[in-house]
């Protein structure tokens, strides 16, 4: 992997100033994707432990510590 790491990085570098722009944006695109793939993720599981009653709420900031 770090061997294959290295390659593309070398390839990288040889790209016009264009490529690379265009690959930054693409790179942005997909991380803003992960991001929202997550968000989602962690929506649905929030939701569920809602429905199953495992999902507990306080305004204590002790029990709040306590929690974590």
């Amino acid at each position: 992997m770090a061997q294959k790491y290295s390659v593309l990085v070398e390839e990288v570098k040889r790209l016009s100033t264009e490529e690379k722009e265009e690959l930054k944006l693409l790179i942005e695109k997909y991380l803003i994707e992960e991001q929202r793939e997550e968000i989602f993720n962690n929506y649905r599981e929030s939701k569920r432990e809602i429905e199953e009653g495992s999902l507990e709420f306080s305004n204590d900031t002790k029990r709040l510590k306590e929690m974590l």
